[in-house]
């Protein structure tokens, strides 16, 4: 069976496999199968994984357990520690810590006991010094970090700051735009964080193929270009 043909069921309780239900077990729950061919189950002995056989790779059993990315996983000890595994069940670093993210880019976000959010690398290190309020999740290589003060900013692979600018909230980097917001409202910016037009909205999308979802002060929605310029109004 290949990994991605896989189906779960409406509830969540068991695999589905060409129409048909596979393993001929009910879980308490399931998440679906990833590329390394392993899916995390539950069931009244607590989480632990499956492969593609419906046979367990291990029998530790976990408070909660996640999916694979970059070939390591998200669990959560039965004494509430989070931490990563690999594919054969093992813990990849020493460390815990509060709360863990996925690998994106082979890095990841994570909090640790005093509330403190960083990335960390795939040896569980902290890839910079800073400690930051949140951060969100590498793509294309920036993150999204809110400071101490509860301002935002992007950062590269080493911690440094993107472009000197700071906004009340910010979106990841999409085909070379963001979203960001200040007082007046949100709007799209690019890598030197410089507004790409004018206007400002109450609400905005990501852009999608050129095009963007935004919706005006007024509560009227509109789909604008990368230039501003009004396409349509919904």
């Amino acid at each position: 069976m290949k990994y991605n043909e896989i189906e779960i069921s409406t509830d969540e309780t068991y695999f589905i496999y060409k129409g048909e239900k596979i393993f001929d077990k009910n879980f308490i729950k399931v998440l679906k199968f990833h590329s390394v061919g392993l899916s995390p189950v539950c069931d009244t002995d607590g989480w632990y994984y499956i492969d593609l056989q419906g046979k367990e790779i291990n029998k530790q059993r976990y408070k909660r357990a996640f999916g694979f990315y970059y070939k390591k996983a998200t669990v959560v000890d039965k004494k509430g520690k989070w931490f990563h595994i690999n594919t054969e069940g093992e813990q990849i670093y020493k460390n815990n810590f509060a709360w863990c993210g996925n690998f994106q880019d082979n890095l990841c976000a994570v909090r640790d006991f005093d509330n403190n959010y960083f990335h960390i690398n795939k040896e569980g290190k902290q890839i910079y010094f800073e400690k930051y309020r949140y951060v969100g999740d590498f793509k294309n290589g920036f993150a999204v970090v809110k400071l101490k003060n509860y301002l935002c900013k992007h950062i590269d692979y080493q911690g440094n700051d993107l472009n000197g600018k700071l906004f009340i909230d910010l979106g990841v980097f999409h085909k070379s735009f963001a979203t960001a917001s200040n007082k007046k409202g949100w709007f799209h910016i690019n890598k030197q964080g410089e507004a790409l037009y004018s206007q400002r909205y109450i609400m905005i999308e990501p852009f999608y193929n050129g095009f963007a979802l935004v919706e005006t002060f007024n509560n009227t929605k509109e789909i604008i270009d990368e230039r501003g310029k009004i396409i349509i109004k919904i």
